[in-house]
């Protein structure tokens, strides 16, 4: 079980890991049966049988697998189900990758507790890499289990709610062991144009642009910090050069920030406790992963004239090419408008 969540680690990792998910199987609750029970919450039983609606959708309109997935409900103890540890090198962009047989290697390590997370990050910390702890509110067993609507996934609103299945469903779907752009750049172009059409379907106009143009333009901002520290850390300077310029990059990036902000989205402060926060490699690296590649998935699905099955059979062509043969197709169909995840 402990491979499903995509990390490695001794006997020790592996025990947590196998503990976290039986602890899931054992207090899962089948929605339709607490949507017949009186006691349910009147809140808690319209959100679950909303999230059933918009499940159903993804397996009669969007193609996605049609199964017991996000049937069951899941009350947790804790704020998230998993806190995933992201490592760098001090003067590395690049992850320190967590492999093992079935998902390949990817950029963290998962734990069901936080304790667990930080001792795993102190450890990493010690040895000098660049380290960060991030809570996740969902996960993917990529169809091993039936993956449970959980508490935490519920401080979200529905349209957040209904995307994150679209976009778990999506990994059962199709999922390229190793390959963390690719896949969770499919998942997210599921999500969004799945999130359009289910409200569509329901007579609701498009969701919030202008929050989505926010959350972009910020990703670029620190995707260009990032390629900015790759370039210091590739001059061959020595480390307290290297140091003085990783720390002058950090805080040239925050005015920056202030001033994207002020310019374009002025009494909008939604990230600034995210800048305000140590920033460090190991931070940076869950953005570009899950939208790297989404300007090509959207093009190819306009090329498979908007039908999901067709869309679906080209995606898996793309999938059984080797890694470097299917970022050349990406960045065709691109055509420019990607980002290089640097």
């Amino acid at each position: 079980m402990g491979l499903l969540l995509c990390a490695c680690g001794g006997l020790r990792y592996y025990a947590q890991a196998v503990r976290g998910q039986g602890e899931l199987i054992v207090h899962r609750h089948a929605v339709s049966t607490l949507l017949q029970d009186p006691a349910t919450d009147p809140q808690l039983a319209a959100r679950l049988q909303r999230a059933q609606q918009a499940r159903r959708f993804a397996s009669q309109q969007l193609g996605l697998p049609d199964n017991r997935s996000y049937t069951g409900y899941v009350v947790l103890d804790r704020p998230y189900v998993v806190w995933n540890v992201f490592a760098a090198p001090r003067y590395s962009v690049e992850a320190v990758p967590q492999c093992f047989p079935v998902a390949g290697c990817v950029a963290y390590r998962g734990w069901f507790g936080e304790a667990d997370a930080k001792a795993d990050a102190a450890r990493l910390q010690a040895r000098g890499d660049d380290v960060w702890i991030g809570g996740v509110p969902a996960y993917s067993t990529l169809g091993w289990f039936a993956d449970p609507i959980l508490s935490s996934m519920l401080r979200w609103d529905d349209d957040e709610l209904d995307g994150t299945i679209f976009h778990e469903l999506a990994h059962q779907r199709i999922y390229v062991k190793g390959d963390t752009a690719f896949n969770e750049s499919f998942a997210t172009f599921v999500q969004n144009e799945g999130l359009r059409e289910w409200r569509q379907s329901r007579g609701l106009p498009p969701g919030d642009g202008n929050a989505q143009a926010m959350d972009d333009g910020f990703t670029r901002l620190v995707l260009d910090l990032r390629a900015r520290l790759k370039t210091l850390y590739a001059s061959g300077m020595d480390a307290a050069s290297m140091e003085a310029g990783k720390q002058r990059e950090i805080a040239a990036f925050r005015v920056r920030y202030a001033q994207w902000r002020d310019r374009n989205w002025p009494g909008e402060h939604r990230y600034d406790a995210w800048v305000a926060r140590p920033i460090n490699n190991a931070r940076l690296l869950p953005f570009g992963l899950y939208d790297r590649w989404t300007p090509a998935f959207a093009a190819l699905f306009r090329y498979a004239g908007q039908r999901w099955p067709a869309f679906y059979t080209d995606v898996r062509e793309l999938a059984r090419k080797p890694q470097a043969q299917r970022e050349q197709a990406l960045r065709q169909w691109c055509a420019g408008n990607c980002s290089d995840g640097n």
